[in-house]
């Protein structure tokens, strides 16, 4: 098993490339699928991530030819030979879920098992099944797999109970091939919804409202291929921006978005970090850090859930008390126990985590639970006084690409390998 071990102390200074957003990248890949053109179609700025191999391997095992070369993927349209996802790639990735609405469109049947990613909560798919029953599908569960049909998949009136970002990009799919028209109402507005959209519309598809509360969708016969790139990746981005804080550094992040991070740049500001934008880079400058006294997570335009780890180990180190409340997923803190280890005072109380800023973290043996929370941990091990060790580093990549050599890039202290081969380093 790899380990990351972290010598602290070292302040983050200069600049790096944000790459393609991995909550884009996957269900743009799952999309692909309805290129019906019989050429390839090119996806530009990929990130190599463990995800992205998961789904890469998913089409591969449905008859898709997918190759990936220097950050571009280039996905064959084929004949789809397979229905059925398999189970073992399905469970690893919680994100396998996007396949069910490309393939309902295509080939009038699926067959899945419930996904697997993160443990971070309760993550149900009804408002999946739900939309898709609304446009004809008919579902059934046998021996623990989860069986679709579909002869023809129809327009329809659907209202999401919650802005759900996988339902949204679900649904989306299908409709782009469905007979008719199709409204979906209190959908998820992150830009990774107007990603898709836009994806979806340079193969053909007719899409409008992406970024609203409302899809309209305007069934088409056929998709085409094209040649499309990926928006950079807000959540990346954010926790760099946090670790350039943390540290006490100076960094600027380029072909970012900034658009896309008002919230996590607010929160920075008001935590007393310096933050300044342009078209397409951001730079962090130290600042003395400060309580926020209420930081809650929402779906976008709100804070991110996917960045609430990181800004906690932030506030462990701001002078005051602050709260986080987090609304999005119930079991979002459990990288407060390994927090605790390193000397964070932070006590939770239901879905509430209230933070009084410390001085200093300490170096410890720590275990990531799950993505985002790795990359909590990083911070947190960048910030500390002496060595941290991290296991469970397969989380990380699931989501950053070699975390390890961007943090090096930017001064940090920080290697990978085997436990037993890394011990000199401390």
């Amino acid at each position: 098993m790899e380990h990351l071990i972290i010598e602290g102390g070292n302040k983050l200074k200069g600049t790096l490339k944000i790459k393609g957003a991995k909550n884009s990248v996957l269900p743009i890949m799952a999309a692909s699928l309805l290129n019906g053109s019989g050429k390839d179609v090119i996806l530009e700025n990929i990130p190599d991530l463990i995800d992205m191999h998961v789904m890469r391997k998913i089409l591969q095992s449905l008859g898709i030819t997918v190759h990936y070369v220097n950050g571009n993927l280039r996905i064959a349209p084929g004949n789809i030979r397979n229905y059925a996802v398999p189970d073992q790639l399905m469970r690893e990735m919680r994100s396998s879920i996007f396949l069910m609405g490309p393939l309902l469109a295509k080939l009038g049947k699926v067959k899945i098992s419930y996904p697997g990613g993160c443990s971070i909560g309760h993550r149900p798919i009804d408002l999946h099944l739900k939309g898709l029953e609304s446009m004809g599908a008919k579902f059934w569960e046998e021996k623990g797999f989860i069986f679709a049909s579909a002869t023809q998949l129809t327009g329809a009136e659907i209202h999401l109970d919650y802005p759900s970002v996988g339902a949204t990009e679900n649904l989306m799919m299908a409709a782009a091939l469905a007979n008719g028209k199709t409204t979906i109402n209190n959908v998820a507005k992150e830009p990774e919804i107007v990603d898709l959209q836009n994806f979806l519309n340079a193969m053909g598809a007719e899409v409008r409202g992406a970024g609203t509360e409302t899809l309209k969708i305007e069934g088409v016969e056929r998709l085409e291929d094209c040649t499309y790139r990926v928006i950079p990746d807000r959540i990346v981005a954010g926790t760099y921006m946090i670790a350039a804080a943390i540290t006490g550094g100076e960094v600027i992040l380029t072909e970012v978005i900034p658009a896309h991070l008002e919230g996590i740049i607010a929160k920075l500001r008001e935590a007393g970090i310096f933050v300044e934008s342009t078209e397409d880079t951001v730079k962090i400058a130290c600042g003395n850090l400060k309580a926020v006294k209420t930081l809650r997570t929402s779906p976008y335009p709100g804070f991110p859930t996917d960045l609430q780890s990181q800004m906690m180990v932030l506030l462990s180190l701001a002078r005051g008390e602050s709260m986080i409340e987090e609304s999005v997923f119930e079991a979002r803190f459990k990288h407060v126990v390994e927090l605790k280890k390193m000397n964070a005072s932070i006590m939770v109380e239901g879905c509430r985590a209230h933070i009084k800023g410390i001085e200093k973290l300490r170096g410890a043996e720590v275990e990531i639970t799950d993505l985002r929370a790795g990359a909590a941990l990083v911070l947190a091990g960048l910030a500390a006084e002496g060595t941290t060790i991290v296991a469970g580093v397969k989380h990380i990549d699931r989501g950053y690409e070699k975390i390890e050599k961007e943090l090096q890039l930017l001064g940090a202290n920080i290697i990978r390998g085997p436990r037993e081969n890394l011990l000199y380093f401390c």
